[in-house]
């Protein structure tokens, strides 16, 4: 059974840095995205970064130039680091991948990981 295995978050003040991590647990075959995705409380789940198989990644734009997402392919390990944190950043994080079982193709998510940004 796949499962994603989420750790790091906790509380900073602003200006602080995090580092998320996200381990993958289980018989996977590939991994064709993996990434984080954020949820305050009363908005809806955002995409934070994603990265592909080939490497490309993509950011949203609240957080370019502060966040960069790292992978580690021999540990089917993806790390989230959180520069410059500013309170707008406090939401849950979940850890996300699509990825191949050998029976399906699916996206998995994480249990999520709290981040909270003091001012």
């Amino acid at each position: 059974q796949v499962q994603l295995v989420e750790s790091g978050g906790g509380l900073v003040q602003a200006g602080g840095s995090l580092r998320l991590s996200c381990a993958t647990s289980g018989s996977i075959f590939g991994i064709n995205a993996m990434g984080w995705y954020r949820q305050a409380p009363g908005k809806q789940r955002e995409l934070v970064a994603i990265i592909t198989r080939r490497g490309s990644t993509n950011y949203a734009d609240s957080v370019k130039a502060r966040f960069t997402l790292s992978r580690d392919n021999a540990k089917n390990t993806v790390y989230l680091q959180m520069n410059s944190l500013k309170p707008e950043d406090t939401a849950v994080y979940y850890c996300f991948a699509n990825l191949n079982t050998a029976t399906t193709i699916g996206d998995y998510w994480g249990q999520g990981t709290q981040v909270t940004v003091s001012s």
